[in-house]
């Protein structure tokens, strides 16, 4: 396989992580700053886009070890 597919699949995990981790620390600070009473269903979707994108960052991370 040419180069540039495991180039643009190393870019799209950096992306994916970042983007999930940033996902979750938005999603904290929102529960945050909501205080004890109930969290809003933004942090709750927050938190669930965060964390598919981690694993979807790992999926393709091992897709790209797949590679050859």
């Amino acid at each position: 396989m040419p180069k540039i597919f495991k180039a643009l699949a190393t870019i799209a995990v950096w992306v994916l992580f970042i983007f999930g981790l940033l996902r979750l620390l938005i999603g904290l600070v929102t529960a945050i700053s909501l205080g004890p009473e109930q969290p809003a269903i933004q942090a709750y979707l927050d938190f669930a886009v965060g964390v598919s994108s981690l694993t979807l960052s790992v999926v393709v991370m091992r897709l790209r070890q797949g590679m050859k």
